[in-house]
């Protein structure tokens, strides 16, 4: 496993980190969650990324029993708050109050004294920035928190908070978690130069895009069961994906691209996000520990040039870049 700073931070991190968005506390049993975390340790993955609203809180319980006994100075865990975590006036946002209990809700669920990274979760447009910046930096100062990033922000707003931050004394921004991958690209205009000036790292979420860029899906064929798209709980969020037909078609054209540089496509897509130098880990889930030990393989891997450049002309019109499509609720207290 190869190792990255966290921005211009201290911490280092492993570029390939583990996540449990949709997978654990709902998708997958325990057992088999548990043998997924194990298989990102054996890998050598030390970051792991989860979030309150995660499976309504399981996803955070079920990733502290998968890593108790673990050294935890050896481990990077990170969280994050913002979505709704209950019926209340004032269980969602970023307020003082939401922030401080879902700190301690979340370092409850996880059985641990402190997080290495707390995550804004989206952008609250009904709170103070100054209140939740402040919240955010008392942590820091209680050692509930070592540092404090956000995710799916949009440059302007991080540009807003790392200047009340340095006119205030607080804790600079050190990340952001945006999706990316190859055909999502939204925060490459806008987004990545902001960050690399004021010194933050992306800790990118949907490398694969859903399974997409694995090439499991199949033009004018059926969806497979047991995926992403077949299931409940998570086939919305791969529907568009799976459904265009010029994407499937564009990415199976994409594997001879993958057989020369000696990998597999979800390898390749893998690699091609590790190859932008202001990420400084791409998420990886898993349903299966066979995944963790395929996907980590992109772990060091550097595409050439011209390779970079052929996948481009591949996935042609299908790659969407945009930095309006980065989104946060208006009213999160609707």
């Amino acid at each position: 496993m190869e190792f990255r700073y966290l921005g211009n931070s201290g911490l280092m991190v492993s570029e390939i980190s583990y996540g449990n968005w949709i997978t654990h506390g709902s998708q997958v049993e325990e057992d088999t969650a548990k043998q997924c975390v194990r298989a990102a340790l054996d890998a050598g993955i030390t970051t792991f990324d989860t979030a309150d609203v995660y499976a309504g809180g399981r996803a955070e319980e079920v990733l502290g029993r998968a890593l108790k006994g673990e050294r935890r100075d050896g481990l990077e865990i990170f969280s994050k708050v913002f979505m709704p975590m209950g019926e209340g006036k004032n269980d969602k946002g970023l307020s003082r109050k939401h922030v401080v209990r879902g700190v301690e809700d979340s370092l409850r669920r996880i059985g641990t004294e402190y997080l290495d990274l707390y995550q804004a979760h989206r952008f609250d447009h009904t709170t103070p920035l100054e209140e939740t910046m402040r919240a955010f930096d008392d942590l820091v100062r209680q050692g509930k928190v070592l540092y404090v990033g956000v995710s799916e922000w949009r440059s302007d707003q991080i540009e807003r908070a790392l200047k009340i931050a340095d006119e205030m004394g607080f804790d600079r921004l050190v990340s952001n978690q945006p999706q990316y991958n190859m055909v999502w690209r939204v925060i490459e205009s806008e987004v990545v130069p902001t960050s690399e000036r004021e010194g933050l790292g992306q800790i990118v979420w949907s490398p694969l895009a859903g399974g997409v860029l694995t090439g499991k899906y199949k033009p004018g064929q059926e969806l497979p069961s047991g995926t992403r798209a077949t299931d409940p709980e998570s086939e919305k969020f791969v529907a568009d994906k799976v459904s265009d037909q010029a994407l499937l078609e564009r990415v199976q054209a994409l594997e001879p691209l993958a057989a020369e540089a000696g990998l597999d496509l979800a390898q390749l897509a893998l690699a091609w996000v590790l190859q932008n130098r202001n990420v400084s880990s791409a998420i990886i889930g898993a349903s299966r520990p066979e995944q963790v030990h395929k996907n980590v393989q992109a772990t060091g891997v550097k595409l050439d040039d011209g390779l970079m450049a052929r996948i481009d002309e591949v996935l042609g019109e299908s790659i969407v870049r945009d930095p309006a499509l980065t989104k946060s609720p208006d009213d999160i207290r609707v």
